[in-house]
């Protein structure tokens, strides 16, 4: 008799979330929100990272959210969160606007003068 089924592709090997951070939990920069844009500049892709870092960084090449990562990568939000304060304590990834891109402050400035016209 089989065991039922997990929801699990057959093909797709299963690891635990636990394994993916080393056993910790806590992520190191705790002030990491859901909505926390990330970016990494190109040459982070250069460095030598395995598995869900090296993705996390390719997708950072684009700026997305803790919570982007988390369903791109399809992993628990406190794992990918672990993750991402292990690059930025590496330097690897960034939090906040790109450099050259508008800052939310300034949209919003930009609609109140809009909406005094």
């Amino acid at each position: 008799m089989s065991p039922p089924s997990m929801g699990h592709d057959a093909e797709e090997p299963v690891v635990r979330p636990f394994m993916l951070t080393g056993g910790r939990t806590q992520p190191l920069h705790d002030d990491l929100r859901i909505e926390t844009q990330l970016y990494a500049a190109p040459a982070a892709l250069s460095a030598p990272l395995r598995f869900e870092a090296r993705r996390i960084v390719e997708l950072c090449q684009r700026p997305k959210s803790v919570a982007d990562l988390s369903s791109a990568l399809r992993a628990p939000l406190g794992v990918v969160r672990v993750i991402v304060a292990d690059l930025m304590t590496q330097g690897l990834l960034q939090a906040g606007e790109m450099p050259g891109e508008l800052t939310t402050a300034l949209i919003e400035r930009i609609r109140d003068r809009v909406r005094a016209l």
